[in-house]
């Protein structure tokens, strides 16, 4: 299989399926990948043989399930660790003008404050991605002949080829929204739309990457000179006029002029900070620490905002996957065990598995005498949470709907660790 194939069944994972993109959490130590690894071969040891899953819908839902869970797991993970002794001790950063430059702390959890200062940055230019604005075309049959068509797209360093047909009496709009389709459908790190006036058209694609390529002054570039079909489409729609070049950003850290190509970028592996606007000259922005109090009830907030995410997910399947119900009831009975200890708190069940929070009580309850020792019962929560996300990651096909082909014999055969991992080849169904 080509690399370039390759490349689009991982373009088409990621932004079909996965929630978000990969984060620190989701690299592992040859030691845990191993003992993922014999976990599976235990876990299929005396699993029964079942149908493969043919629907197209039952295969996204259990590849959804393994990427929320993922996403719960990671959640979990950035709140001090996924010891529960460090649950929820993570740092917190803020922001003075969030609107215009936003923070997270990523330092290790329970760093003492002191070891990371303060931080003012003032910005005077965003980076920004390339846009190549196509020629306004009046909504008239194409004056083209009609033939097959193709023009090449090379980006990331590689290079896509583009076919399509332009038929007799097919319009320039027509053919426009057809393009716009294509290339947004191939999810190549541009994206297409149509400007459209009360008689004219024209394609204007953006880059999703930001900032200028070392050595290069484009994100990508368009042309039909060597392409396999019939040329002349780029020229005739414009496609390859650049009409705004992609650009760094510009900010001053502390006084110091800096660049970067994208607008999220990290400070002494303490902070991760994201430009958003760009600032007046008199007013920087101020970059910190949250009090110890503050940081406790964002990672509170963050946890039981990261499980309604899983269990609302789940929730949302119960029509087409009736197993999804148990898998919530399944979350709402972790909660219930730890809801007796958080209800002082303003923490509470509710009767769709989520969990509501009395801001001002846990504000309130937070500074209070005994304040962050009395969250063990979070702690314990949290934990639990890990174990149960592990389960689901390793076994999403548990809350599928299948069919059962045959029983193994007891203790008289081979450990299969593939069986759980139908799922992952349901996401190469389409390209093999």
């Amino acid at each position: 299989m080509s690399n370039a194939i390759m490349n689009n069944i991982y373009n088409h994972y990621l932004t079909t399926y996965a929630p978000r993109s990969t984060t620190q959490y989701d690299t592992h130590k040859k030691s845990e990948l191993r003992g993922i690894y014999n976990s599976i071969v235990k876990l299929n040891k005396e699993s029964p043989w079942y149908l493969d899953i043919n629907s197209a819908a039952t295969q996204e839902y259990a590849i959804s399930l393994k990427e929320n869970a993922r996403l719960l797991h990671n959640t979990i993970a950035s709140l001090g660790g996924l010891d529960e002794e460090r649950s929820l001790a993570q740092k917190a950063a803020y922001s003075t003008d969030p609107d215009s430059v936003s923070a997270s702390y990523i330092g290790a959890a329970g760093e003492e404050s002191d070891s990371a200062p303060q931080f003012e940055i003032s910005v005077n230019a965003l980076a920004s991605p390339q846009e190549n604005m196509g020629s306004y075309l009046p909504d008239e049959p194409v004056a083209l002949a009609p033939d097959t068509y193709s023009f090449d797209v090379a980006i990331n360093d590689l290079n896509y080829e583009f076919q399509f047909n332009i038929n007799a009496g097919d319009t320039n709009r027509a053919v426009q929204e057809r393009l716009v389709r294509l290339i947004n459908n191939a999810d190549i790190g541009i994206r297409a739309h149509v400007d459209a006036g009360s008689s004219r058209s024209s394609i204007r694609l953006t880059s999703t990457a930001m900032g200028l390529p070392e050595g290069r002054n484009s994100i990508f570039h368009i042309s039909d000179d060597r392409t396999s079909k019939a040329a002349g489409v780029v020229d005739y729609l414009g496609l390859n006029y650049m009409s705004r070049q992609p650009s760094n950003s510009s900010f001053l850290l502390n006084g110091e002029e800096h660049s970067t190509s994208s607008n999220t970028f990290t400070i002494g592996q303490q902070f991760e900070v994201e430009l958003k606007a760009v600032t007046p000259e008199d007013a920087p922005v101020t970059i910190g620490l949250k009090t110890d109090i503050e940081s406790l009830t964002d990672n509170i907030n963050s946890l039981i905002g990261g499980y309604n995410t899983f269990v609302s997910a789940a929730n949302s399947y119960q029509e087409s996957q009736t197993l999804s119900s148990r898998l919530s009831r399944e979350m709402g009975a972790i909660a219930y065990r730890y809801t007796g200890g958080m209800a002082d708190m303003g923490i509470r069940l509710q009767s769709d598995n989520t969990i509501s929070i009395d801001e001002e009580l846990l504000r309130e309850t937070a500074s209070g005498p005994g304040g962050p020792a009395s969250y063990q019962a979070l702690k314990g929560f949290a934990h639990a949470l890990v174990q149960k996300t592990s389960q689901v990651s390793l076994n999403p096909m548990n809350y599928v709907n299948r069919t059962i082909v045959a029983y193994k014999n007891p203790g008289h055969n081979f450990p299969s660790p593939y069986a759980t991992s139908a799922y992952s080849g349901m996401m190469f169904n389409s390209y093999c």
